[in-house]
C-alpha cells in the first residue's frame, strides 16, 4: 500500500465477455483505505462486473489492476489466493452452505486459511454476537430469515479482518428497518479501518452514510472519473 493509502488502482480498464461488446470501458480510479464507497448505476450499467474484478474473479480484458500495491494482472495465479483473502465479499445471493450452521458458514474462511480450530471458535463467537445473531448459532440457512442470512454472509465476508470489502446490493432482500441495520454494520466496520465498497440502486442509502463517495457507472463508463474518487484518504481513529 503506498504512502497515501492508495489499495486499489485503475488504469484504462475494460472488460468484453467472449467477443460481445466492452461491458465496462476506460475506467481509470483510485480507492483509499478506510473510505466509504458507493457503487450506483442503473441496471445493466456494469456494477457487478465491476466487483467481480474488485475481488479477482475476473481478470479485465485490458489496463491494468495494483491491488496493494502489487500488479494483480501479471502476478502468477498461485499469489492471487493470498491477494483475496484481503477482500471479503458479500454476495446479493448470500451464497451460504445450505448444510452448515451459522457457527461452521462463518468459520469457513478461516478453516480454508489454515486456521487451527482452537483459533476458530472465540472469533466465530465474537462475531455473531456483533452482528445480532449469537441466538442462532447451530441454525442451517433454511431455518433463517432473509436478514439472517444476510448478516451470516456479511460475518463471514469479516471473520478474515479483509482491508476492504465489496457488497453486492446489501440490501436488495431486506426491509428497509434490515437495510438500516446493515448499514450501521457496514460503517461500525468501516470505522474500524476497512475500506467499505457498496453496489446499489437504492439511491436512498446513500444519504445514509454522509462521509461515502459515490461512483456512479452509466453504459459500462464512470460518470465522473475525475471527481469524488480522488479523495484524500481520511485518518482512522
Amino acid at each position: 500500500m503506498s504512502a497515501e493509502g492508495e489499495i486499489i488502482h485503475f488504469d484504462n480498464v475494460g472488460l468484453r465477455y467472449g467477443t460481445d461488446r466492452e461491458v465496462l470501458s476506460d475506467l481509470t480510479f483510485t480507492l483509499f483505505a478506510g473510505r466509504f464507497y458507493f457503487l450506483t448505476g442503473a441496471s445493466g450499467a456494469g456494477k457487478t462486473s465491476l466487483l467481480k474484478l474488485l475481488y479477482l474473479a475476473q481478470r479485465p480484458s485490458r489496463g491494468a489492476i495494483r491491488m496493494f500495491g502489487k500488479d494483480a494482472i501479471t502476478m502468477p495465479r498461485r499469489h492471487l489466493p493470498d491477494l483475496r483473502r484481503r477482500v471479503g465479499v458479500v454476495f446479493q445471493d448470500f451464497r451460504l452452505v445450505p448444510h452448515l450452521s451459522a457457527f461452521d458458514n462463518v468459520a469457513l474462511p478461516l478453516r480454508v486459511a489454515g486456521h487451527a480450530e482452537k483459533d476458530i471458535a472465540g472469533p466465530v463467537r465474537d462475531i455473531l454476537q456483533w452482528v445480532g445473531l449469537s441466538e442462532r448459532i447451530d441454525a442451517v440457512p433454511a431455518t433463517l430469515s432473509g436478514g439472517e442470512q444476510q448478516r451470516i454472509a456479511i460475518a463471514r465476508a469479516v471473520i478474515g479482518r479483509p482491508a476492504m470489502l465489496v457488497a453486492d446490493e446489501p440490501t436488495g432482500n431486506v426491509d428497509p428497518d434490515m437495510a438500516h441495520k446493515l448499514m450501521r454494520l457496514f460503517e461500525m466496520l468501516n470505522r474500524q479501518g476497512t475500506t467499505v465498497v457498496v453496489a446499489t440502486h437504492d439511491l436512498d442509502l446513500l444519504r445514509k452514510v454522509p462521509e461515502s463517495l459515490i461512483m456512479r457507472l452509466d453504459r459500462g463508463r464512470l460518470a465522473d472519473p475525475t471527481g469524488a474518487l480522488r479523495y484524500p484518504p481520511r485518518k482512522i481513529s
